[in-house]
């Protein structure tokens, strides 16, 4: 239904959108995450030219919409907006806001309109807010009617700025109930949202925008439970690092020691995970001490907030040398702490450096 051919927008120097390529197929429920700023309300914005691309193409049904013999108003009638400030006119009731494009713009009769506007308020559970004005509304019950205004004009597509952005916890289960049935009814819609539970329960595909790129697409599976790229990883596992080189076995320990307590009270981790943290690096230092005669060490350490787990990844460059594979490591006692305190304990050769990664579960 929608194909985005090398798309880009620019304000003067700033780059917003670069080289969009992608398509959404009749039935399908896009979701569009990714980090503020990184051109997902923009790349809406120009699906329906409320922003002008500076150069690419975008063909809804088969045609170009940017091809100046467009007929771009019927095109856009196709192709309705929800906004994340709901846009209700102030002086106009429910009920009016919901006639008002269908009577001015397709020349339906206002008895039809009104028993249309009546039909789509029952569907998102307003019938009795008909005669209120949006300043009589929550602002769950305003985008509510911003929906039902939408579908007053029976769109093909909907597309979905933020549309729990201005709502507060208690009214956005009011809105996503709405968006649920919408695309269980077949609805094609693209959907920007910061939601991920309800990105990853409503989306038949998902984009991940950064850097003003569609920077990986998939299903919900692959994206939130799989995701194959490491920016993509680290927005969905919402992880944050701390990471540092040991240049020589005369490290400052005690100076490292401190930058990861640090680390663990940024992120609010218990005392309990704290120590457990600082054993396990200080016991796989001492394993590593031969090794820092010759090469530096990099510690990298990465906290997921959502499976609430440590990593530790430790690499250094030279000839394969699994730490593992001491003379009778089963017997060593820091080897017994390390299996202890960790879940998983793992090597690999990464090009011409060794790689040893631990993970331990938040306690």
């Amino acid at each position: 239904m929608i194909r985005i051919e090398g798309l880009a927008k620019r304000y003067g120097d700033v780059e917003v959108l670069r080289d969009v390529t992608a398509e959404i197929r009749k039935g399908e429920v896009i979701a569009i995450i990714g980090p503020s700023g990184a051109g997902k309300s923009t790349l809406l914005r120009c699906l329906n030219l409320l922003e002008q691309p500076t150069q690419g193409a975008i063909w809804i049904d088969g045609v170009n919409l940017l091809d100046r013999r467009a007929d771009v108003p019927s095109i856009r009638q196709k192709m309705n907006m929800v906004f994340q400030s709901f846009n209700l006119f102030a002086h106009l009731s429910a009920l009016d806001n919901l006639t008002l494009a269908p009577r001015k713009l397709r020349r339906v009769p206002r008895a039809e309109a009104e028993a249309k506007a009546m039909d789509l308020l029952r569907l998102v559970g307003l019938a009795e807010k008909a005669d209120s004005f949006p300043d009589e509304l929550s602002g769950g019950q305003q985008q509510r009617i911003a929906i039902a205004r939408c579908l007053a004009m029976e769109p093909e597509v909907i597309l979905f700025d933020e549309p729990t952005s201005a709502l507060d916890p208690t009214t956005v289960s009011e809105v996503l109930p709405v968006i649920r049935r919408l695309a269980r009814e077949g609805m094609t819609m693209a959907i920007v949202t910061h939601e991920m539970a309800f990105a990853r329960d409503v989306a038949s595909r998902v984009f991940y925008m950064d850097e003003g790129g569609i920077y990986e697409e998939g299903p919900p599976e692959q994206i939130f439970e799989h995701p194959t790229r490491e920016r993509t990883r680290t927005f969905i596992h919402r992880i944050r690092r701390f990471a540092c080189r040991i240049g020589s076995p005369d490290f400052d320990l005690y100076a490292m020691n401190a930058e990861i307590e640090a680390f663990c009270e940024k992120h609010i981790l218990p005392r309990k995970t704290r120590d457990d943290l600082l054993l396990v690096v200080e016991e796989t230092l001492q394993l590593y001490r031969p090794a820092l005669q010759t090469a530096p060490l990099d510690l990298a350490i990465g906290y997921s907030e959502r499976n609430q787990d440590l990593e530790l990844v430790w690499e250094h460059a030279g000839p394969p040398a699994d730490p593992r594979a001491g003379e009778h490591p089963s017997e060593d006692f820091g080897w017994s702490i390390l299996r202890g305190l960790t879940e998983d304990l793992a090597y690999e050769r990464v090009g011409d450096r060794n790689r040893l990664s631990m993970r331990m579960a938040r306690r």
